[in-house]
């Protein structure tokens, strides 16, 4: 390892502590440094725009090209790619077809799915779209827009019975949005496909929005309200990782 390298990177995970920022001599002291080598590292990171000096105090805090460099970061981010090592993680735990789901233009679109070791015949295909009200990772989706949002989907999209399951009517549907934020999980009973039941947990960006969601699917008679209640367990985790990995902070 680089000393200075090092002794740079310490300065600024100190410096990122505390709002009002640190100065030469607290830093000398937490890195038992003397103050002419903490001078000299400053003045490189102020150089870059990575730590700034204030005018009045002359206290040191972190400067904007944090900023700079957390926006390109953000915004290079593959949802799909990210998710991937948890998807395997979840196929493997569970031998079920796994879904990854975003929201676009008011309907639910599979951009990942792994079909786990049990053979399962689906409708779901990666590229194609699916309704929200209907599929647990639509529904869970739902459950963390806002309300007009929702109203707006309702309104172009409707309530389609794909199922004698489906939820058809808008009262309905937001005590079931209502039960999902409460559990942080959605469930789909035979809703959109007969025959096969669904569990979906939500996934969270850094602005602490809703980006996705991801599901197990598989027949009723293997997905029973006893094995939902394991799976969904590990699908939380999962998602929580995969939210936190996306710079989403929990309050």
């Amino acid at each position: 390892m680089i000393k200075s390298v090092d002794k740079a990177l310490t300065i600024i995970k100190i410096v990122s502590t505390r709002r009002d920022g640190f100065g030469v001599t607290e830093l000398a002291e937490k890195l038992e440094l003397n103050k002419s080598s903490i001078f000299r590292i400053l003045a490189t990171l102020t150089a870059h725009g990575f730590i700034e000096q204030d005018s009045e105090t002359k206290k040191y805090r972190l400067g904007y090209q944090y900023l700079e460099l957390s926006a390109k970061l953000l915004d290079s981010i593959d949802i799909r790619k990210e998710a991937m090592p948890f998807l395997r993680e979840l196929e493997k735990i569970t031998n079920e077809v796994i879904h990854l789901v975003i929201y676009s233009q008011k309907e639910a679109v599979y951009i990942e799915k792994l079909e786990g070791n049990e053979t399962l015949r689906m409708h779901s295909q990666v590229g194609k779209r699916a309704p929200m009200h209907c599929t647990s990772a639509g529904k869970t989706i739902l459950a963390y827009l806002p309300k007009e949002e929702v109203l707006s989907i309702v309104e172009q999209k409707g309530l389609p019975q794909h199922t004698k399951n489906t939820i058809t009517n808008t009262e309905d549907l937001f005590k079931n949005l209502d039960e999902i934020k409460n559990k942080g999980y959605g469930i789909e009973q035979e809703e959109n496909e007969l025959g096969i039941r669904c569990v979906a947990a939500p996934i969270f960006n850094h602005t602490g929005k809703i980006a996705g969601a991801i599901s197990i699917s598989g027949p009723s008679i293997r997905m029973s309200e006893a094995r939902i209640s394991t799976l969904k367990d590990e699908l939380m985790k999962v998602c929580n990782m995969l939210s936190t990995r996306l710079g989403y902070k929990k309050d």
